[in-house]
């Protein structure tokens, strides 16, 4: 079975380690990266999600955190902060370092963010092939308004350093309409069995990977079943301030909400957790087979089941 996932950072990258546990030896995963929190920090190419999808699936991850390098110091960081260089607000720690250091002098040699994805993934054998969503540049904006002064700032200003306390007005993905997707990102979707939506950020993090020209339509063409899973628990994020950008773009803070916003142009299977069982029907209504199943990641078996799940539904709506 081949099986294509969309997929952020923390969320995604929780989930794809459940995923890995359930599909056999003969099974193929390709994971499409959304790389619109791509940002440069010190003169050096940083991909969160795409790192932390590596970082997770190769036993390198901060569990706690569910971001960054297990083991990590921050001298750097520390020594940096004593020279007056900024940003302070975001933590790269020595380990870290060397990925994005890595990653830079690959890029300035030529090399496309997918070679170098790929270059970086032999060292972590995360057991799935790792894409980004493109290799163009790409980085999502949040247009704030603060003391009266309207202005757009990265995403990760916004999430990282602002903690999303200012109210999101609007989320632009500056570079996607004119993104070419990465190599071997619509042959994986044409050649899928099963798409899987995993919970991560539906507006930031698979909305943004969707927003690259070609890649919606070849999910949308695809002969394969897209299943879901809600990222919204009773009516709140599980993780992060995903409410602040479903604002943003118009979206209620719920299950139902969040796959409408999909629509069935592109779902054609929901998972929402036991507490939303009452959203069942309404997305039903709207053309989405739906079940209410337990979605909370609380430890490798649940997050197994919330997968093993979505394969079968995936199973139940084939195409």
């Amino acid at each position: 079975m081949r099986i294509v996932a969309l997929a952020g950072g923390i969320g995604g990258a929780r989930f794809l380690r459940g995923l890995k546990d359930v599909v056999g030896p003969d099974d193929e995963i390709t994971v499409i990266g959304n790389t619109g929190d791509d940002i440069h920090l010190f003169g050096l190419k940083v991909c969160p999600d795409l790192d932390t999808v590596m970082y997770t699936l190769g036993g390198g991850i901060h569990e706690e955190q569910g971001w960054g390098r297990a083991g990590e110091t921050f001298a750097v960081k520390e020594e940096l902060v004593a020279y007056g260089v900024g940003p302070s607000w975001f933590g790269l720690g020595d380990k870290d370092f060397a990925t994005h250091i890595v990653r830079t002098q690959m890029l300035g040699a030529g090399y496309p963010l997918s070679a170098v994805t790929e270059a970086l993934c032999d060292r972590w054998q995360p057991g799935v092939r790792l894409l980004p969503m493109s290799d163009d540049r790409v980085e999502t904006h949040v247009r704030i308004t603060e003391e009266g002064r309207t202005r757009a700032v990265h995403f990760q200003e916004y999430w990282v350093k602002l903690h999303a306390a200012v109210d999101a007005e609007a989320i632009i993905p500056v570079g996607a309409d004119t993104a070419k997707p990465a190599p071997g990102v619509l042959e994986a979707i044409a050649a899928a069995d099963v798409i899987l939506f995993p919970p991560s950020n539906p507006v930031v993090s698979i909305g943004t990977v969707l927003a690259v020209p070609g890649i919606r339509e070849a999910v949308v063409a695809a002969a394969a079943p897209v299943v879901g899973l809600s990222p919204i628990v009773g009516g709140a994020p599980v993780r992060g301030m995903a409410d602040k950008v479903l604002a943003a773009v118009g979206v209620e803070a719920s299950a139902a909400a969040v796959a409408r916003h999909y629509g069935a142009e592109l779902l054609d299977g929901w998972l929402v957790d036991e507490v939303d069982a009452d959203a069942v029907e309404s997305v039903a209504a709207a053309g989405i087979a739906c079940r209410a199943v337990p979605l909370l990641m609380t430890d490798p078996a649940a997050t197994a089941a919330m997968a093993r799940t979505a394969l079968e539904l995936a199973e139940q709506v084939r195409r």
